[in-house]
């Protein structure tokens, strides 16, 4: 079957930093599903696995997390999907990932695909909803309410990167499940109206401090002070400034990667910091891994009832070697809007 993969961990400008493949077929058993690839979406942790973890041996590492496809063979412990359903998964860290015509993946990780969206519109979904979706429900506690529902809480959460990937679809859950004031930071206006358009009640700009914009906007909107950060980019730089904002008890959830911060600066708040790695469940088997399950056929039908809507940016085509490295080159640049998604072979 074809894939695109690589061998050495080689900067995007390199010849054989991605190269497309011919790797065997797999054969599904147990709780696997084997899945014809349709179309599939990139992510920072895609670079960031290239760039850091190179194959072991003489044999290509295949990455990929956000695939959407056919159901064509079952293992004979599946009990929730059949052959011939079209799916939507992020699948697990450590096993062979969807830039290839087929893939195994634990049934306990995927969700019937949206059937309103294209499988390119699909695809930009899974990883981020997952991410956004525990963050916000799991690790930051936000009180859920009915799709829609008219009534405010006094809950208000910053979400800082909020144009990218995982921000994009967290706004629109906050939105539409959750009665919370959102401020979402963008800087540029083109990230600015796409981050109003997705459900921020507020903008603020990133580049400049973030504490005179808010404390503004509490006295000017008579909004309350922020009791929930979602902070999905740039953790180091602005932690100070959380800490500031943040009512005692509030609470601070990351993705990224900050490197050292003084965590003992919460303690006078009481706040509590939490990690969000969507692929914990899959890497230590955890007894309630089909909670991914459950959560993306969730998604999968608010966006059907018209509550959510694909984060989907840009297109580039056929998954190959060569548009996978001008994916990998847009996310690296740190400026790409939504998703970037590919399909077919």
């Amino acid at each position: 079957m074809k894939a695109v993969g690589y061998l050495k961990s080689l900067p995007i400008t390199d010849t054989h930093s991605l190269v497309d493949i011919e790797i065997p077929q797999p054969i599904a058993t147990g709780h696997d599903l084997l899945v014809r690839v349709k179309a599939i979406a990139v992510n920072p942790v895609d670079y960031k696995i290239r760039l850091n973890m190179p194959a072991e041996g003489d044999e290509h590492k295949v990455i990929g997390w956000d695939a959407v496809g056919e159901v064509i063979a079952t293992g004979d412990a599946v009990s929730q999907f059949k052959v011939g359903d079209d799916v939507y998964y992020a699948g697990a860290l450590m096993r062979q990932g969807s830039n290839a015509e087929y893939q195994l993946v634990d049934e306990r990780l995927v969700g019937k695909k949206p059937s309103s969206l294209s499988n390119a519109e699909a695809a930009a979904l899974p990883l981020t909803a997952i991410t956004a979706w525990e963050l916000l429900f799991e690790h930051l506690s936000l009180k859920q309410q009915m799709p829609r529902a008219t009534d405010k809480s006094d809950e208000v959460i910053l979400v800082v990167g909020a144009a990218g990937g995982v921000g994009s679809i967290l706004l629109q859950l906050a939105r539409v499940l959750t009665g919370a004031t959102i401020i979402a930071t963008a800087s540029r206006d083109s990230s600015k109206a796409w981050v109003a358009k997705l459900g921020a009640d507020y903008v603020v700009d990133h580049s400049k401090p973030l504490q005179p914009q808010i404390e503004k906007l509490i006295a000017s909107e008579g909004i309350g002070q922020v009791t929930h950060v979602a902070s999905l980019n740039g953790t180091g730089g602005y932690f100070d400034a959380y800490i500031d904002l943040l009512v005692p008890f509030g609470k601070i959830a990351i993705i990224d990667d900050p490197g050292a911060i003084d965590i003992s600066k919460i303690k006078m708040k009481s706040l509590s910091f939490h990690w969000e790695f969507m692929f914990a469940r899959s890497m230590f088997n955890a007894k309630d891994m089909n909670e991914q399950s459950l959560l993306l056929t969730r998604v999968g039908e608010l966006v059907d009832q018209g509550y959510i809507q694909t984060t989907a940016g840009k297109n580039l085509g056929t998954i190959n070697a060569e548009n996978l490295k001008i994916a990998h080159a847009e996310l690296e640049s740190g400026k790409s809007i939504g998703k970037i998604v590919l399909e077919g072979f």
